[in-house]
């Protein structure tokens, strides 16, 4: 019988559980299997991507929906500073209802789209609105769903490469958990890196670091969940703000709206949004390796530490901390490779509560007001006035 955070099968099944706990699980096998298969394809994908982003005049649009959407927010600032590109972060929703603050029809565009399901109505709007409005115009789809509306777009086009995440990543909970991280691996592993056979290394790195935390996170995050809090604050800099957002939906949509969340970058969380922290809040700074971002987040996390108005203060550091608040991973990994096992903590987290507020993690929304691939979204003609 298999188990997943302690919980049976039985459990789990009971609980209307058990997708969520194995998909949350399986992720460093998953991480392992995504670079295993990007290097089986890596002709094809390298054959696509090298010219393009040899161009310097490229634009570079990362888009999806939701939790995709946030993809994008935390890998574009990274991509900027450590490969050069010219990448930008929009939401497909936001994109779809008025294109053209986000396209610039004359210049040559790659957008890279991130999809679970493949059949969001934004999504699959922003792609073809790119093409509609974009001269020249470029996609990567990194999706989930080897049948979805958007694989089916890319059909016989020169001018897509997809790129399909292996078996199990096309999550069948509510929630996107190891969709979202493997979609965002994809990424940082086909644009970012400078040797894709060198970082191998790194991922089987991080991978080994959350398979044990996965053990030792569980009994943490269920006495964190069992705490009265009503509300919880993500913190982060740079691309640890995007998988602050990320973490802030995940508690909310597996507790249906039941505790408030927030998310804000180190430096933006005193600019009015601190006011969201009261004696029922948690709070969870993601700590940066870099010497000069991390002076920033010891003094945030320090103040509010000090200031004894939350519930619980804590910090997540990839280096190691002997304040028995920060949980450390004690590595000396960079930050992007640090998203996982921060994203993992916040999922765990976000599990957790979702079970002790007494809802299915499964389906948080057995109702129907919200759904696991959006509903009722018109999509309209595009004409420029």
């Amino acid at each position: 019988m298999n188990t997943y955070f302690s919980y049976s099968d039985d459990w789990l099944n009971e609980h209307n559980a058990h997708h969520t706990a194995r998909e949350i699980s399986h992720q460093p096998q998953i991480w392992e299997n995504v670079w295993t298969q990007l290097n089986a394809k890596k002709d094809v994908w390298q054959d696509f991507l090298k010219p393009l982003l040899a161009d310097p005049e490229l634009e570079i649009i990362l888009t999806g929906a939701g939790s995709s959407a946030f993809a994008g927010v935390t890998l574009a600032p990274w991509l900027r500073e450590h490969t050069g590109l010219n990448a930008r972060a929009y939401g497909s929703t936001e994109i779809v209802a008025n294109p053209l603050q986000y396209f610039s029809p004359k210049k040559k565009t790659l957008v890279v789209s991130y999809a679970r399901s493949g059949n969001s109505p934004e999504s699959v709007a922003a792609v073809k609105l790119a093409d509609q409005l974009i001269e020249n115009c470029y996609h990567l789809f990194i999706t989930c769903n080897p049948n979805s509306a958007l694989t089916k777009y890319a059909t016989g086009s020169n001018k897509i490469c997809e790129l399909v995440m292996p078996e199990g990543t096309h999550d069948l909970s509510f929630a996107m958990t190891s969709s979202i991280s493997s979609m965002m691996l994809a990424t940082i592993l086909v644009m970012g890196v400078n040797n894709f056979e060198e970082s191998q290394q790194n991922v089987k790195t991080f991978a080994d670091i959350c398979r044990s935390k996965l053990n030792d996170w569980q009994e943490i995050t269920k006495s964190l969940a069992k705490q009265p809090f009503e509300r919880i604050v993500y913190v982060g800099s740079s691309c640890f703000t995007g998988i602050a957002q990320e973490a802030a939906l995940k508690v909310l949509e597996l507790t249906a709206g039941k505790i408030a969340t927030r998310f804000d970058s180190i430096l933006g969380l005193r600019h009015g949004p601190k006011f969201m922290i009261d004696n029922k809040t948690l709070v969870v700074c993601f700590l940066s390796g870099e010497a000069y971002t991390r002076q920033y987040d010891y003094d945030l996390f320090n103040e509010i530490s000090h200031d004894h108005i939350a519930k619980c203060v804590i910090a997540l550091s990839g280096k190691t901390d002997s304040n028995e608040n920060i949980l450390s991973l004690d590595t000396s990994l960079d930050d992007i490779w640090l998203i996982f096992p921060y994203l993992l903590f916040a999922q765990m987290v976000a599990f957790e509560k979702s079970l002790s507020v007494g809802l299915t993690p499964d389906n948080p929304c057995p109702t129907g007001e919200v759904n696991r691939v959006v509903k009722g979204v018109n999509i309209y003609p595009f004409s420029k006035q």
